[in-house]
């Protein structure tokens, strides 16, 4: 279920003498990390953006399912033997992963990183897989089996080699932490953008919003759309770079958890809001529900703004968003 995104910013004007603005691109997490502060001097943007680098790593090195000393790792080795105590934040990032679990009826479900990676989005695949491969590449997935206890801060997974993993949560989840710090200490602007999951909080240093262009899914070097961020978070999850075509049907390599199978229907779905994190489960999950459903699904969450582009490039998006075309 990892995204694959999209997004531009768009820088304008000049530093004023007050501020000055800072960028840099690191590694974290196994994704690229743009991050960007505004400060009054070029040491102190520096210092936050080491700050930064730092939260990442210390979130990464407590949720990474790929890292096996973390307290996830731990949760996983344990599934079908034993709850696992977790530290609260580990167990609050559960909790909300599995209530987005709950309100998209599984479209997003924590616990795909027990899935068989049986369609390859490599250009290697001649054929589609059979429906008993595809069956039982789900055996071990299912987010009800996730059993949480709070008093305890316990997380059990009753199946044997089920796993739980926040590779589609937690870019975002480490955005929005970094810029809730940095507003904690004092910098006023800046930019926190995991792999595509994106917090941002002020302005640019000549006053101007932060703004993003939005790829056109038809024609991937153009942008389609340039958006001033009225709120702090963005997502964009796609499926025009990696997908497999089948007898005319293209196939994302975001794929349904209860299924098997891979989202159809949807080139790009882009969410906005108060958290990246909260905003790429409902990009995600909306990929895997398809038009119909993703709308209804987002017409029920008041504080997140979307634009939806079907595979024959129709424009979906919510009423108050600057957005006037309609097809691609």
């Amino acid at each position: 279920m990892k995204k694959w995104v999209f997004l531009f910013l768009i820088f304008s004007g000049f530093s004023t003498l007050a501020q000055v603005q800072r960028k840099r691109t690191v590694k974290l997490m196994g994704s690229r990390f743009d991050i960007t502060i505004v400060a009054n001097d070029a040491l102190t943007a520096e210092q936050r953006i080491d700050t930064v680098i730092a939260e990442v790593t210390r979130i990464e090195n407590l949720i990474s399912d790929w890292i096996p000393t973390t307290q996830i790792s731990a949760v996983n080795k344990q599934a079908g033997i034993a709850p696992v105590q977790v530290d609260p934040e580990v167990f609050a990032l559960t909790e909300r992963a599995l209530h987005l679990s709950t309100i998209t009826n599984g479209a997003f479900d924590i616990s795909f990183a027990a899935m068989d990676r049986i369609w390859k989005f490599d250009g290697s695949m001649t054929k589609m897989p059979s429906p008993e491969a595809v069956k039982k590449s789900v055996e071990k997935v299912g987010y009800q089996n996730i059993v949480l206890d709070r008093k305890k801060s316990t997380i059990f997974l009753r199946k044997k080699g089920m796993k739980i993993g926040f590779g589609a949560l937690g870019e975002g989840y480490a955005a929005d932490r970094c810029r809730d710090m940095m507003l904690a200490q004092g910098v006023q602007a800046g930019i926190v953008n995991g792999s595509g999951d994106m917090s941002t909080w002020g302005r640019q240093p000549n006053g101007e919003p932060w703004t993003i262009g939005i790829t056109n899914p038809l024609h991937r070097d153009t942008i389609f759309a340039i958006i001033p961020l009225r709120q702090s978070s963005v997502v964009t999850s796609g499926s025009y770079e990696k997908f497999v075509l089948f007898n005319g049907k293209r196939y994302a390599h975001i794929i349904n958890p209860k299924t098997g199978y891979p989202a159809t229907g949807l080139s790009s779905v882009t969410v906005f809001g108060p958290s990246a994190e909260i905003a790429n489960g409902f990009s995600t999950s909306v990929m895997v529900l398809g038009k119909e459903a993703g709308l209804k699904l987002l017409k029920k969450q008041p504080d997140y703004q979307y634009i939806l582009i079907t595979d024959d490039g129709q424009i979906f998006s919510s009423p108050d968003l600057p957005i006037k075309q309609r097809r691609l």
